[in-house]
């Protein structure tokens, strides 16, 4: 069995992105703060990345259906290291920004690091302007705590993603 794992880990991140985005989508607690505009981009954005992901992974039924193929077991496995570095990171924190997480976790991983890069499946997430999207949530907003909350947003991300590229699949021996 011969698995490309940086596509393995693709697909676990856009699976935690996918169900990040659900889990904000329609409500507007996370974001009642912000300026009208501001609000209606994110929206837009979230649901813009939201169909291009579900265009290029299952839903969740299938994984839970076939969690016990070689495959989908270590898309899974990757799916929860993703969630507990993520769970340690906002461990200490109250309030979080799930629209910022997720972009940086993408930014990072395509951009940053160029993941991907060949693969015609993911080609959105390579192209995609995220420049536009920070200089929205980190340039124009004139809120300095939600400015600095942005910003830990981006090193949660860097810290999760850099910890993603060197995850090993392989089983440590006790």
């Amino acid at each position: 069995m011969i698995l490309n794992l940086s596509q393995i880990k693709t697909e676990a991140l856009l699976l935690f992105c996918k169900d990040l985005i659900l889990s904000y989508k329609d409500k507007d607690e996370y974001f009642s703060n912000l300026h009208k505009d501001i609000y209606k981009d994110i929206n837009n954005i979230s649901n813009e990345m939201l169909k291009q992901i579900t265009n290029v992974t299952f839903d969740s039924e299938y994984y839970i259906k076939n969690q016990k193929h070689y495959r989908i077991k270590a898309v899974l496995e990757a799916y929860n290291y993703i969630n507990i570095q993520i769970s340690k990171q906002l461990d200490d924190k109250k309030v979080f920004n799930p629209a910022m997480l997720y972009f940086s976790l993408l930014s990072m991983w395509f951009n940053e690091l160029s993941k991907e890069r060949k693969s015609k499946e993911y080609i959105f997430f390579i192209l995609y302007p995220y420049s536009n999207m920070y200089d929205k949530l980190l340039v124009n907003i004139t809120n300095q705590e939600f400015k600095s909350l942005n910003i830990s947003m981006i090193e949660i991300s860097e810290k999760v993603i850099y910890n993603l590229d060197l995850f090993s699949f392989r089983k440590k021996k006790v």
